[in-house]
């Protein structure tokens, strides 16, 4: 993972929000209904199962005023960390990276 310049693993936005809704007291069902989101859906996101997408974010940021941006950053930087962990592509991101050095 040292090649991303991370030291540790990176959050999943889904907590962010989980900890802002446990913060203000709203239930997670309250919250999704409120979204016109699926219950599953959102519990889903706030356990790290299921990736905050654009639109997501930007509805989080519209009924919490927890910046979109920042929601996309978090699971850019989580997506990357999961995916460096995966043996198999760590292997074929080797062995491109000896063909590229042949080019």
């Amino acid at each position: 993972m040292s090649d991303l310049g991370y030291g540790f693993y990176p959050t999943h936005p889904g907590e962010v929000v989980k900890d802002e809704l446990e913060e203000r007291g709203i239930s997670q069902r309250k919250f999704a209904d409120s979204l016109e989101m699926g219950y599953s859906v959102l519990n889903e996101i706030l356990n790290a199962r299921r990736p905050i997408t654009t639109t997501t974010a930007l509805m989080f940021e519209a009924a919490l005023d927890i910046p979109a941006d920042s929601l996309l950053k978090m699971q850019m930087k989580y997506n990357m960390h999961t995916a460096m962990e995966d043996n198999s592509l760590h292997e074929k991101l080797k062995n491109i990276r000896r063909i590229a050095a042949v080019f």
